[in-house]
């Protein structure tokens, strides 16, 4: 049996984008949603998808499984170009795009064997999914009786059916309390053990710091930072160092005479760009200024997005070129407006009863 690796059809990118770009036109001109975004996810393990809200997040997703159109730039899945080689590639993505919707008076495992069959997913899988996810003790009660985890949990369980190559989750923990948010941060660990790729996207760093390989960081539909987490926490210059001593605006001066970076915040003197904590007691003795503790504070994750993310709000506005439709055809939205769910045939997972499950593919 071929492994992921082998059917990635040599590219080490489960998925690339390059200079792909997004206008949504309203009545004040267009906002740019994504600007010139080159995205590369590695085949295997979990890719962390970071911004704030507004971003451009979920708008890149929505391009990459054909729900909407990008004015310009190019999009490959697995090095096959999408949208329009989408259909070699779909059997091998699996998503959950805004929230997914089941029969609320079936039992969970119905509707998983009703998507089965309407998807031609093997019937042995609707069991093995609802183990993977953790619900095959559950399976029998009813949707509508699940928790907000439990149902973010069978909306996996449905992606996993086809045994996808490559996930692609949407702010999958919003409106979770912390004990569904651990169940889905196990299950995404536990599926890119398995070779999985994949891709969530999320504004919250701590539901994905602590599972993702590596992760792209984008503000205003740009990359800012992309990279494994050691590489990008890497990235940042030296270390703060935290100083608490009796005349900490004297320490500053101090300090600041030498060379160094130096504030107060909070009553203590934080020294910013330090390599060797020692430099600071050296200077600070040689006024006659001495520490009662020090603390070297090292990046990380969330230091790294808050700096680089700093005042990145949504896109701001281009001006417009006239009225009619927007660029992708749409009739004219606002900016925040939600884009049309156009989803194609081979993305709609439909039930035997012909009602549509939304947003699981």
């Amino acid at each position: 049996m071929a492994t992921v690796r082998e059917l990635s059809d040599e590219t080490d990118s489960a998925i690339s984008t390059r200079g792909l770009r997004k206008t949504f036109r309203s009545v004040r001109g267009r906002s740019v949603g994504v600007d010139g975004l080159d995205l590369d996810v590695p085949v295997g393990g979990v890719h962390g998808f970071l911004g704030p809200n507004g971003s451009g997040k979920t708008t890149t997703i929505r391009m990459l499984l054909g729900l909407a159109r990008p004015d310009s730039g190019t999009m490959r899945i697995f090095g096959h170009e999408v949208p329009g080689a989408l259909p070699l590639v779909v059997g091998r993505v699996g998503a959950i795009v805004e929230q997914p919707k089941f029969f609320p008076s079936f039992t969970g495992r119905r509707n998983l064997e009703l998507l089965a069959g309407a998807i031609g997913a093997e019937d042995r899988m609707v069991g093995t999914v609802l183990a993977e996810v953790g619900l095959s003790e559950r399976s029998r009660d009813r949707y509508r009786g699940y928790s907000l985890g439990m149902k973010q949990r069978l909306a996996i369980a449905a992606t996993l059916l086809k045994d996808p190559d490559l996930l692609i989750f949407d702010e999958p923990t919003n409106g979770l309390d912390p004990a569904g948010i651990r169940e889905i941060r196990e299950t995404m660990r536990g599926l890119g053990e398995r070779g999985k790729t994949v891709l969530v996207s999320s504004h919250i760093l701590a539901e994905v710091a602590q599972v993702a390989d590596t992760v792209s960081i984008i503000g205003r539909g740009r990359l800012l930072a992309q990279g494994s987490v050691d590489e990008i926490v890497g990235r940042q210059s030296g270390s703060v160092v935290r100083v608490g001593i009796e005349a900490p605006d004297r320490a500053v001066e101090v300090l600041r005479a030498a060379g160094l970076t130096a504030r107060v915040d909070a009553g203590v003197v934080l020294v910013d760009g330090v390599e060797d904590a020692s430099e600071v007691t050296r200077v600070l003795a040689g006024s006659g200024l001495f520490v009662r503790d020090l603390t070297t504070l090292r990046a990380d994750l969330e230091s790294v997005f808050l700096e680089l993310t700093a005042g990145e709000r949504p896109g701001g506005f281009v001006p417009d070129d006239g009225p009619g439709s927007g660029a992708d055809g749409s009739a004219a939205r606002g900016p925040g407006a939600a884009e049309p769910a156009p989803l194609t045939g081979s993305l709609k997972a439909v039930s035997k009863h012909g009602r549509h499950q939304g947003g699981v593919s």
